[in-house]
């Protein structure tokens, strides 16, 4: 555990972005890898593969703003911990949306707790941020 409270606020950012462009990674490969499983040409969908392809667009509309946003953190020299329950809430509640929604197309508790964590990561991002820039 203190390998991660001993980095400084940039290598924990680093850390946590490079996770979650990990987590991007993984939502593509899985787009790709449907698209050839139920044969749907390129530029071409089906509503079946429409859900397929929502499951990585739902993270596209979050994770880049919240990339940005732990960037901020460590620029502004917030301490580790901070950044990485930031972080940590946002790689687990991306995993758990996709799982959620990737497996239903109606309600799935994967998709409300995703949901929830992601939008927590929203305010505890845009706090800290507004209180430290007038600090």
């Amino acid at each position: 555990m203190d390998i991660f409270t001993a980095m400084s606020p940039a290598q924990a950012a680093a850390m946590n972005v490079g996770l979650l462009i990990l987590v991007m990674l993984g939502l593509k490969m899985y787009v790709g890898g449907q698209r050839g499983k139920l044969k749907v040409p390129s530029g071409e969908t089906t509503p079946e593969f429409s859900r397929v392809t929502r499951v990585q667009l739902n993270a596209v509309e979050d994770v880049p703003v919240l990339m940005a946003g732990i960037v901020a953190l460590g620029l502004l020299g917030m301490p580790a911990w901070y950044i990485h329950m930031c972080g940590l809430v946002l790689v687990v509640s991306r995993i758990v949306h996709a799982v959620g929604l990737s497996s239903s197309s109606g309600f799935s508790l994967g998709r409300l707790v995703g949901t929830l964590g992601t939008m927590l990561t929203y305010l505890a991002i845009a706090g800290a941020l507004l209180v430290h820039a007038f600090s």
